[in-house]
């Protein structure tokens, strides 16, 4: 993107449609007056195997962000932002932009684009975890910890798909 709202021009991260229902309806709630595209509707025989039913999925969920990403009451949502430049839960977003962590949302965005994967876990939870490192999670329970996907997110490089 070319917008200076963002942080970071480019972004790659993973999201299930429940997040998307769940960036919609905060986005909703904080902006009573703005009436928001609609999420492409869930149908119930969805099948991940069906390349059709995938990529009507997928485009309905692009133009529902590329139409939020046209609003600049919409742009000033720190979930919006903490949504497409990392790839912390909702409920980790909700815990950081209501301040109940040790770090920003700036801070979160810088690390996830230092480190391409989750914010890392605390110092106190890093250091515990290294005691527990035989076990097969790396994951704190808070969410926080690193993503299996800290190499590559498997984004195409368009243009498209770059776009904040």
């Amino acid at each position: 993107t070319n917008s200076i709202c963002f942080t970071r021009k480019t972004s790659c991260v993973r999201r299930r449609f429940r997040e998307f229902v769940w960036l919609r309806q905060r986005l909703q709630s904080n902006a009573v007056l703005i009436q928001l595209p609609e999420l492409p509707s869930k149908t119930p025989f969805f099948n991940m195997n069906n390349p059709n039913h995938v990529d009507h999925r997928r485009q309905g969920l692009q133009k529902f962000l590329e139409k939020i990403l046209q609003d600049a009451l919409l742009l000033s949502d720190s979930r919006l932002h903490l949504f497409l430049q990392t790839q912390l839960s909702p409920e980790d977003m909700e815990a950081c932009v209501s301040g109940q962590t040790k770090y920003s949302v700036a801070d979160a965005i810088q690390s996830f684009a230092s480190l391409n994967r989750r914010f890392p876990i605390e110092d106190e939870e890093r250091k515990k975890g290294k005691n527990d490192a035989d076990s097969d999670s790396e994951s704190s329970s808070s969410g926080l910890g690193p993503s299996d996907d800290s190499t590559s997110c498997g984004c195409k490089a368009s243009p498209a798909s770059e776009e904040s």
